[in-house]
């Protein structure tokens, strides 16, 4: 670990539980690894989720700020803090292929006679701008629903593996604990931390990506192109327990 300048983390399941808070515990431990190394938190989340779930609750000296990296929707965009958040980067979705992504996913329930959720709770698919996000109980489910309803990812595996036949000019991932994220060919995590790697001056040996979906069409094996070190963690209790050790 001592070659690791900088650690690039997910945030669903892995710094908090799926759309809650950052909790006071997770933020002090954030706070103390930004003193010694530069921090990435790369998400299917947009910005506006950041705000709300991470920066919102995250309480760190601002000199210190200038260490921390925000990739919203899997790296589509990057945010770095000068004064204040601005954005470095954001590869938009035209309408077009916002068009042709939704037309895909009607098709792909209709091939794969997918059961739609009695009760949906939000959007069910979502346009963030830089990615459509499919979510199985809605955006807004309760993390007790989300967390029993596709534990064993066999229900978005189906989805995915359809939606990467009629769509094979976009990236298809699994994230969260009830998300399929859409986002441009070739946008990815990968393409997002290996960005922010060229553009920080960092090698591969210099960087370890922490998350908890490093297993095959999961939204953080990408990452494992990089060459970089990778943890998988369980959740959020493990990321402490991670970070504890880093900083001690």
């Amino acid at each position: 670990m001592k070659s690791v300048e900088m650690i690039a983390f997910d945030l669903d399941q892995t710094l908090t539980e799926s759309k809650a808070p950052l909790d006071g515990e997770m933020s002090r431990l954030l706070c103390g690894l930004l003193k010694i190394k530069k921090v990435a938190v790369i998400s299917g989340a947009s910005f506006k989720q950041f705000e709300n779930q991470f920066l919102k609750h995250f309480s760190c000296a601002p000199e210190n700020l200038e260490n921390l990296f925000l990739l919203p929707t899997n790296g589509a965009i990057l945010y770095e803090h000068k004064g204040g958040w601005r954005s470095v980067y954001q590869h938009e979705l035209s309408q077009a292929e916002k068009k042709k992504i939704f037309e895909a996913f009607e098709k792909t329930f209709a091939e794969t006679e997918f059961k739609l959720a009695k009760k949906i709770y939000g959007e069910l698919i979502e346009d963030r701008g830089t990615q459509v996000t499919f979510s199985g109980l809605g955006s807004e489910a309760p993390l007790a629903l989300k967390e029993a309803w596709d534990s064993d990812h066999t229900k978005r595996k189906v989805l995915a593996d359809t939606l990467r036949i009629n769509l094979p000019d976009f990236s298809v991932s699994i994230g969260g604990a009830t998300s399929i994220d859409i986002t441009r060919k070739g946008v990815d995590k990968a393409s997002g931390v290996g960005g922010l790697m060229r553009r920080l001056g960092l090698l591969n040996k210099q960087v370890l990506y922490v998350g908890d979906a490093l297993f095959p069409g999961g939204n953080d094996a990408s990452l494992l192109s990089l060459g970089i070190f990778c943890a998988s963690v369980s959740g959020v209790n493990d990321t402490k327990k991670l970070i504890r050790d880093i900083i001690s």
